[in-house]
């Protein structure tokens, strides 16, 4: 059954519907590096389902029998008013607030896919393949050009990343999502991973930190 609900900082549910999420792909000099990528002159999109959507702080199930499956951390923003053929000033205005999301990865059948010239929602769209934490309203958000957040697992960071390093910022991707197609009440929109993929393995222990905002821990099943 399906049961994702946005949630806000101390739990209470978001009214807002739950939609599509818009991912960002290479948005992060040294992460492109990693994974031996070119570098895109304009934002790389691509989009999951809602029901990739779970809980961040629900175990995480990892897929049976398609090899491994990476993490790849990212700020999460969620979108509050209908944005399209935006301007900086309106997709400001359209965001109720700022979260963390895993956009895991199937990176074994990503690059078979790749290779083939083919799409990449069968590694990327799966059910649960996008665990969120709840969403910091707007409001306490100090700025979202300096957003500091970062991986462990088992006691180990293993990606650290700040909003002030992306190749395309926060509001200019949203702009440029804005005039691709429209973003509507409840979507949400990640933004990049920054450098430190890697595959992730049963009983792995996860915390998860948005800087001076909060921490979610959640572990592999």
């Amino acid at each position: 059954m399906f049961e994702y609900k946005h949630l806000d900082g101390d739990g209470n549910n978001i009214e807002l519907p739950v939609g599509k999420v818009v991912c960002v792909g290479r948005n992060y000099l040294q992460h492109i590096k990693e994974l031996k990528n070119s570098v895109p002159s304009e934002p790389l999109l691509f989009n999951k389902p809602s029901t990739a959507l779970t809980a961040l702080s629900k175990p995480i199930v990892l897929p049976k029998g398609l090899g491994s499956c990476h993490h790849e951390l990212e700020i999460a923003i969620l979108i509050n008013t209908r944005l399209s053929q935006s301007s900086i000033k309106t997709a400001e205005a359209g965001i109720w607030g700022v979260g963390l999301g895993l956009d895991l990865t199937l990176r074994d059948v990503q690059s078979a896919l790749k290779k083939q010239g083919h799409p990449w929602e069968r590694a990327k769209s799966f059910d649960a393949s996008c665990p969120m934490s709840p969403f910091i309203g707007i409001g306490q958000i100090a700025t979202l050009s300096a957003l500091d957040f970062s991986l462990s697992i088992n006691n180990q960071v293993r990606q650290h990343g700040n909003s002030r390093n992306m190749l395309f910022p926060i509001l200019e991707l949203l702009v440029n999502i804005s005039h691709a197609f429209t973003l509507l009440p409840g979507d949400i929109v990640l933004t990049g991973t920054p450098q430190g993929v890697a595959a992730l393995s049963a009983d792995d222990q996860l915390l998860i930190e948005l800087n001076e905002h909060f921490s979610v821990r959640t572990y592999v099943v």
